[in-house]
């Protein structure tokens, strides 16, 4: 059976690209002009694109925002906008499970999925950066254990509070007086370490009966975690080696928790840059490249390294043993970014200019070349088991989301390999899920509950 790829788009106002906003009028306003984030969904819903995927971190302004256009607005709120100007497109929001209560998320969920029809999903986030913190007036984080208990509870009350309200409980008998059968609800009542919650959500059973659930990261507990909960898993991986273990790993935890691994999808970031010829391609990155701080890029470089920008000329090779030597002293948080890039540079011999210039803030893997180049480069990763799609990282916008609406997906298309058309209404059928039947568990996946927790039935 023919394997159709799965693509999402990742959404930023003007571009991953930092430099991208350099070449584009009214940049001042885009972070939040309707019209601006209008535009790039009407162009995504035409190439049948799985789902718009909006990224996002709880807290207040961040340091993004001194040189780019930044995150501005709430997802779910964005995203309820951009359910009334198309018709087919999932709509992905972000939301963490460190910050805020679960019954709010499920709420603003659930609330998505009705009023788009059945596209809703949550991407589910663990982070908690200072600026997060320091927002939600915490002096400290939580513990790596912490984080993923709290999330699971979280998740837990989410998906049990989902399933609290069938439809069929809505008698909307006037006779009897009586609209809302209290005999019918499946009410929670969940009592953990750090979060409790008790009764039933104010909303229907969505129409997917449980919206779709994503949920970002790489680490062995992010595994772990979206392997249990998730139906599709972000992440960043840079390499075809690094791809393929991390989608035998989750594949594999998915199957140890008594689930179908095909109902878990492993959709990596990609940063495709196109052009009608390969020199074209590398010229449309290099004039974008011009416009970025090198200075800058070379000292977040050298941080991941754990030395100095001078320790790294940046038009040599990079001095691999002197960056091996290091790597005790280098930063938690780069530890992760550090590994990628690497995994990249030394097979390919790269100079630290070409390093810094391999898009290390956004994280994850560039394609230069032709549509046909990055049509051979997805198909590879999904025919050898690395990946079911991709998460796409759009240079500038719109202009690169119709270099490949118009020129790749077409080519995926005559090889058999995406949609014509959208095949259903909602985000589960378009990512080929199974619906979720309501009532089937009580506000879990397939695990079973943790000891912390409790989960009553109101009876």
């Amino acid at each position: 059976m023919t394997t159709h790829v799965r693509l999402g788009v990742n959404v930023l106002a003007s571009g991953r690209h930092d430099a991208a906003w350099k070449t584009l009028p009214d940049a001042a306003t885009l972070s939040t002009d309707i019209d601006a984030f209008t535009r790039i969904a009407r162009v995504a819903e035409r190439g049948r694109i799985d789902a718009l995927f909006l990224a996002d971190g709880p807290g207040g302004l961040v340091e993004e925002s001194h040189t780019r256009p930044w995150r501005a607005l709430d997802p779910v709120t964005l995203l309820a906008a951009l359910s009334q100007s198309t018709d087919h497109i999932g709509l992905v929001a972000t939301t963490s499970t460190i910050f805020g209560h679960p019954y709010t998320v499920a709420r603003q969920i659930a609330s998505l999925d009705h009023i788009s029809k059945g596209r809703a999903a949550w991407n589910i986030i663990t982070s908690q950066t200072p600026v997060a913190l320091a927002a939600y007036g915490l002096d400290h984080g939580f513990s790596q254990e912490d984080r993923y208990q709290r999330a699971r509870e979280f998740a837990e009350i989410v998906t049990g509070l989902w399933d609290s309200v069938p439809q069929e409980a809505v008698v909307a008998d006037a006779a009897r007086n009586v609209f809302v059968d209290p005999a019918r609800l499946r009410p929670i009542d969940v009592r953990g370490r750090h979060f409790t919650a008790k009764g039933a959500l104010s909303a229907t059973v969505p129409p997917q009966g449980r919206p779709v659930i994503f949920q970002a990261g790489q680490s062995e507990d992010s595994k772990a975690f979206g392997a249990a909960y998730a139906d599709a898993l972000f992440t960043g991986q840079r390499t075809l080696a690094g791809g393929q273990k991390f989608f035998a790993d989750v594949k594999a935890l998915a199957r140890a928790n008594g689930r179908d691994p095909s109902q878990l999808l492993v959709m990596p970031g990609l940063f495709p840059i196109l052009g009608g010829t390969e020199a074209e391609a590398l010229k449309r990155k290099a004039e974008l490249d011009e416009g970025l701080d090198i200075a800058f890029l070379h000292g977040e470089l050298a941080r991941h390294f754990g030395l100095d920008p001078d320790d790294l000329p940046l038009d040599e090779v990079l001095p691999f043993d002197r960056i091996d030597a290091a790597e005790s002293g280098v930063p938690i948080a780069s530890r992760w970014p550090r590994a990628q890039i690497l995994s990249e540079a030394r097979p390919r011999g790269w100079t630290a200019r070409q390093a810094a210039l391999s898009n290390i803030i956004g994280g994850h893997r560039m394609v230069v070349g032709t549509p046909d180049k990055v049509a051979d480069d997805i198909l590879h990763w999904v025919d050898t088991g690395a990946a079911d799609g991709f998460n796409l990282n759009i240079d500038v916008q719109t202009s690169g989301l119709e270099d490949i609406v118009d020129h790749l997906i077409p080519i995926l298309q005559a090889r058999g390999r995406f949609r014509r058309d959208y095949e259903g209404t909602t985000l589960r059928d378009h990512l080929g899920l199974d619906h979720f039947q309501a009532g089937a568990t009580r506000g879990h996946l397939s695990v079973p509950l943790q000891p912390a927790l409790r989960t009553g039935t109101g009876d």
